[in-house]
């Protein structure tokens, strides 16, 4: 599900994808919180989690990117990024994506399929490749 390694983390493809374009950004050394990472790393890890917002945003034209940095249910530090949808019913898109009911986190429609969403994948992955610095 690797995306692209960049200077602060590993871009994953979620493997759940009722947001279409969901991503995970992990760090380059497995930590369990952003403080353990040094300021330089902090700085790369958070820059490249935008990037990776950008990347899902071109891809997909959402609403706008949901960043959800966490470490606890799984005890080591990861962001989450959510592309959000104008389609989404208006109770969902007001609130947290965590609020979803528990099969949108399960059911098999919802897992990644590779026919169903590899272009997406391969659009994000694109994106990352040629980002430079301006």
């Amino acid at each position: 599900m690797v995306m692209a390694t960049l200077p602060g983390g590993v871009a994953v493809f979620g493997d759940v994808q009722f947001l279409p374009g969901y991503s995970v950004l992990l760090p380059r050394r497995e930590v369990a919180s952003l403080n353990e990472l040094t300021l330089p790393e902090r700085t790369l890890f958070l820059r490249d989690m935008s990037i990776l917002g950008d990347a899902i945003q071109v891809a997909t034209s959402a609403q706008r990117i949901n960043y959800d940095i966490l470490g606890n249910t799984d005890a080591f530090l990861h962001a989450h990024v959510f592309p959000r949808y104008a389609t989404e019913s208006p109770t969902h898109l007001a609130k947290s994506v965590w609020l979803y009911s528990p099969d949108h986190w399960t059911a098999a429609k919802y897992a990644y399929d590779a026919q169903r969403d590899q272009q997406l994948r391969q659009t994000i992955t694109t994106y990352l490749s040629n980002y430079t610095e301006e």
